[in-house]
């Protein structure tokens, strides 16, 4: 019996298959010689006093003998004979097998398989062939397996349908070489991306599908389908899908949500799917009845009562059950009382749609942690895996805290996947955590291309690393230049977040910037600046930052006749000392999906010396923002303003309070403010005060929400006031103030915003910019 593979050298598909005539052939010969035998003693049984093997040219004989598995002379069944050839046929070894008896000699004819001689993938745009080759088991060097080489394409092949390429074949071809070597070929036609055509949901009466569309991963083809990968039909993601809504409609008091079903549909022209969640909202709850209980002798409940930050009336949300329970538990560790949880106890009440929740102090199991274990972190130290663990070995074991921590590591972005699970340890009242991780890219570099109506058309070039040597640390290198002005930016930043393995981050920064007369500023600048700083907390809430370094800048080139500037240009070169704080309150830290969120900000400095002017300066911004109508409207109010006193000749151009266009729209750079309208050059001269308020408003407006384009009303009004030295220039207190509408477009690149903004009060001499393009930025 014989088994063949046919190829030819132009590399056509691996074809097998048993030439019927061979095999017959080899059952007639041992069939017929068998009978003329005279030392077998039946009609079935053979001895051969001589193996003859041809074929070999790599393996050895001996090799070829153990597989059959009888020695000269003995006498061999046709039964054993045939087991002989099923275990040669089977080894892996061999293109084909063929036993031939020639009297008392066996003839082992053996093709042996060609050796892998290269491996190319062919065809491929969308995957690259390093990624593609490390997930295939066909090596160079390696004897050729055809089966192997099915399975390797069938592999390559699937890494495509998770890219959403379901249409994708590969088909593993050969090129024969001299020696019996083969290069083997994966030839990949990719087909088209499979997208996401449609989202749609059923059953939900709350939300609207727009509004569900934005909380899931997964996203319809839009405007920029081939930069978005999301658009890309992918079932593993369509179920992360399904928490992610599940922790939506939880976090707005939905108990009882469920995703009932999902379903997945291939369009006729099999290139795209659509894709319905079927989902059963419930009743929404609110908080009822807020109590705490002590079952713990010494505990009294009462010293817990304003630890939970539940409220009766407010939408029941499990994340703040959770972190009422962190804060209690974490204060009876503080208080000494070890093994001590906190069970929240609930009660419906269906008819008014309330949760009694009753906090339950209670003596929990005497477990510890053994040991953490940490596998998978080929770059990561593991020192940077357990700062993020509240516990260490010995401690009582809390699960809630090890959840947590699990969180945290996720949330580091050094990690494409992280698995935390604890095990009975060398004792049942002892646990070990495994904490399973798989590393991912953390660096990126990044080129760019900005505009404003500020400073035009520039461009940028960063490097970030944030987890710099694998210690967890933070780089950044950016250079950003403008094209349209001799403008340069130099930024070097550092920072050490867990100092001491503490929760302390420890920042150095630098930066070097130069401007060529901006926009109506009819002088130069340069400026540098250097910054130490460590930051911690001083609640779940808020962060202090302290700060100290040095700065300096120069005035230099002016060519306009403003004596106010002039005199502050001829002051040349001022480098000094400064040292400051700032201080940040910021409800998203808990996070938490609230509908409404609080920012805060402070900042103090005292600078200047080593200069002719020291200063005291002060900075504070809050914003509120809130989402209403189901979540579809944005509402943002912000007020922030700033003041620096002086010491000695005063604060110059450079130290000054400016309002730009992306700050106050409907205004120009250097836009407001005391200006030297005396003298042809009409200077803008900044101010030592400055105050803002904005109320805006974000909506969708009707388009596919993948399209990321939503409207915008907005109403600011501020002022900029104040000189040390005014030199005969209006410095007094004049109020601006402007409406407009917007369009965001939420790019992969970015927010942009468009705006048209109307002056309904100004100034005279102020710097009108009605039309404003810019990129967005959060706090």
């Amino acid at each position: 019996m014989t088994y063949n593979e046919r190829r030819n050298s132009a590399g056509h598909r691996l074809q097998t298959s048993f030439t019927k005539s061979a095999a017959t052939a080899v059952f007639l010969g041992v069939s017929s010689l068998s009978i003329g035998l005279p030392t077998v003693a039946t009609a079935q049984s053979y001895a051969f006093s001589s193996v003859q093997i041809e074929g070999l040219n790599r393996i050895e004989a001996a090799t070829v003998m153990s597989y059959l598995g009888f020695a000269r002379g003995e006498t061999v069944s046709s039964g054993a004979l045939n087991d002989a050839y099923q275990r040669l046929n089977g080894s892996g070894l061999f293109q084909s097998v063929e036993l031939v008896p020639r009297g008392s000699t066996l003839v082992v004819k053996v093709t042996e398989f060609a050796t892998i001689n290269r491996i190319n993938v062919e065809g491929n745009k969308r995957l690259k062939d390093d990624e593609l080759l490390e997930l295939i088991t066909s090596r160079p060097r390696y004897v050729f397996d055809p089966a192997k080489a099915e399975r390797d394409a069938q592999l390559i092949a699937e890494a495509y349908q998770a890219e959403g390429r379901l249409a994708a074949t590969v088909t593993p071809r050969i090129i024969r070489r001299p020696q019996n070597r083969v290069d083997l070929v994966f030839e990949v036609v990719e087909g088209k991306n499979t997208e996401v055509e449609r989202i749609s949901f059923t059953g939900n009466r709350a939300y609207s599908d727009a509004r569900l569309r934005r909380v899931i991963q997964s996203k319809q083809a839009g405007l920029l389908r081939f930069i978005i990968s999301a658009d890309t039909f992918d079932p593993d993601r369509v179920e992360f899908d399904k928490q992610l809504l599940r922790d939506f409609y939880m976090s707005r008091g939905y108990v009882d949500f469920q995703v009932v079903a999902t379903a997945s549909e291939v369009s006729g022209q099999q290139d795209a799917y659509f894709v319905t969640y079927e989902v059963r909202e419930g009743q929404q709850f609110k908080y009822g009845q807020i109590t705490t209980v002590s079952e713990v002798e010494g505990i009294d409940a009462a010293a817990f009562d304003r630890l939970p930050v539940v409220r009766t009336g407010s939408t029941y949300d499990p994340a703040t059950i959770e972190r009422s329970i962190a804060r209690m538990e974490n204060e009876a560790a503080k208080m000494g009382y070890g093994f001590v949880r906190v069970d929240p106890r609930i009660t419906r009440n269906e008819r008014d749609g309330t949760l009694d929740i009753e906090f339950a102090i209670i003596r929990g199991p005497r477990v510890v942690v053994e040991r953490i274990d940490i596998e998978g972190n080929a770059t990561t130290l593991d020192r940077v895996v357990r700062s993020q663990f509240t516990v260490v070995e010995g401690d009582p074991f809390n699960p809630r805290a090890i959840r947590a921590a699990a969180e945290r590591i996720r949330a580091l972005g050094y990690f494409s996947d992280v698995e935390v699970q604890a095990r009975e340890g060398s004792s049942p009242d002892s646990v070990v955590v495994d904490v399973d991780v798989e590393e991912q890219g953390t660096g990126s570099f990044s080129i760019g291309a900005t505009y404003s109506t500020a400073t035009g058309l520039g461009f940028n070039l960063s490097f970030t690393e944030t987890n710099f040597l694998g210690r967890g640390q933070y780089l950044r290198l950016e250079y950003a230049g403008s094209l349209s002005f001799d403008n340069q930016n130099y930024i070097f930043s550092f920072a050490e977040p867990n100092l001491f393995g503490r929760d302390l981050r420890l920042g150095v920064d630098a930066f070097y910037g130069s401007t060529a007369q901006v926009g109506s500023a009819l002088y130069s600048t340069t400026k540098v600046s250097g910054e130490l700083s460590l930051e911690f907390p001083l609640s779940e809430l808020s962060r202090l930052r302290v700060r100290g370094g040095g700065n300096g800048a120069n005035i230099f080139g002016y060519t306009g006749t403003s004596a106010v500037v002039a005199a502050e240009a001829a002051r040349g070169w001022q480098i000094g000392a400064q040292a400051g704080l700032t201080y940040t309150f910021d409800t998203r830290r808990n996070n938490l999906q609230s509908p409404t969120n609080f920012y805060a900000r402070f900042a103090a400095d005292a600078g200047g010396f080593g200069t002719d002017n020291q200063f005291i300066k002060a900075t504070a911004l809050a914003n509120v923002t809130s989402m209403v109508m189901n979540d579809e409207v944005e509402l943002s109010a912000t007020v922030e303003g700033g003041a620096i006193y002086s010491f000695g000749a005063g604060a110059r151009i450079t130290d000054r309070f400016f309002l730009g266009p992306n700050q106050f729209y409907g205004f120009g750079y250097n836009g407001v403010g005391p200006r030297d309208t005396g003298v042809a050059s009409n200077d803008a001269l900044g101010g030592n005060y400055f105050a803002l308020g904005k109320i805006e408003a974000k909506f969708p407006l009707g388009l596919p929400e993948e399209y990321g384009i939503k409207g915008g009303l907005f109403a600011h009004g501020g002022t900029v006031f104040g000189l040390d030295n005014p030199g005969g220039v209006d410095d007094g207190i004049y109020w601006r103030a402007t409406v407009g509408a917007a369009i965001y477009w939420q790019t992969p690149v970015g927010p942009i915003r468009f705006s048209y903004a109307y002056p309904v009060l100004s100034e005279a001499y102020d710097q009108e910019q009605r039309f404003g393009i810019g990129f967005e930025t959060g706090f």
